[in-house]
């Protein structure tokens, strides 16, 4: 079977003024932006979206992403940012993406896991033969995240959080960005003034609604330098419903 002309997507995007902090660098959560919309386009045009999935009763879910900075883009640089399927296994699905600059020197990259939901029975769905058939070539596939991370016993840091109307995603549940954010404000000023995100992994373990109380909290890590655990639980339920990991340099 042929290889799918669209499964490799490459969008292009200029750094504006509101995707920078106070440094005029691009900040981690426009990065993740940039990212996840080569990806929707990625599956609108490989005719596997959201929307395209209704039908079938399944939607996309995101389970695992690791990111990388290499170097920290600036105001007004144009990036590519380049994003393709990366393989099946059992019940997941993996996703790429390398983002690079104007000289094509690879700035940023991240591994993401996926599964399918049940809409109906809201439980993992097998992978249908129709998204099976996508022909996917040998490429260089980044390493699939697959290490637990540590979970947090005594915070350092903590935030509350009432998820609001413009932090819902087309299906009103929570955006994966804003589960991006809400970690990452829930650090000291001087981190994010002083020093710079070098890597992120998170685990996704369930979806948050509006209205929602979650409290972020953020612990050192005790064994490495500028390290830092993550968690987000619902308040209500003290359920996790995310666990992350950061290295800053």
């Amino acid at each position: 079977m042929p290889v799918h002309p669209d499964l490799i997507y490459s969008g292009q995007y200029t750094i504006g003024s509101y995707d920078i902090d106070s440094q005029k660098r691009l900040t981690i959560p426009a990065l993740t932006k940039m990212m996840h919309e080569a990806a929707m386009q990625n599956v609108i045009r490989l005719k596997l979206s959201y929307w395209d999935l209704i039908p079938h009763q399944i939607s996309w879910v995101l389970m695992r992403k690791k990111l990388e900075i290499i170097r920290q883009p600036l105001l007004g640089e144009v990036l590519r940012v380049e994003t393709h399927p990366a393989g099946f296994q059992k019940l997941f699905t993996f996703r790429d993406f390398k983002v690079y600059d104007e000289n094509d020197i690879l700035i940023a990259k991240a591994s993401s896991t996926w599964l399918l939901m049940d809409t109906v029975k809201r439980t993992m769905a097998p992978i249908p033969d129709f998204i099976l058939d996508y022909e996917i070539p040998e490429m260089d596939f980044l390493e699939h995240p697959s290490r637990k991370i540590s979970k947090i016993t005594t915070p350092d840091f903590s935030q509350e959080h009432i998820v609001s109307w413009y932090e819902l995603d087309w299906n009103e549940h929570l955006n994966n960005i804003h589960y991006v954010v809400k970690m990452l404000d829930a650090l000291p000023f001087e981190i994010h003034k002083e020093k710079s995100l070098q890597r992120m992994d998170i685990i996704y373990k369930m979806e948050c609604k509006y209205g929602d109380h979650l409290i972020a909290e953020t612990q050192k890590d005790p064994n490495e330098a500028f390290v830092f655990l993550h968690r987000i639980i619902n308040k209500e339920t003290q359920k996790e419903v995310s666990l992350g990991k950061s290295y800053w340099g």
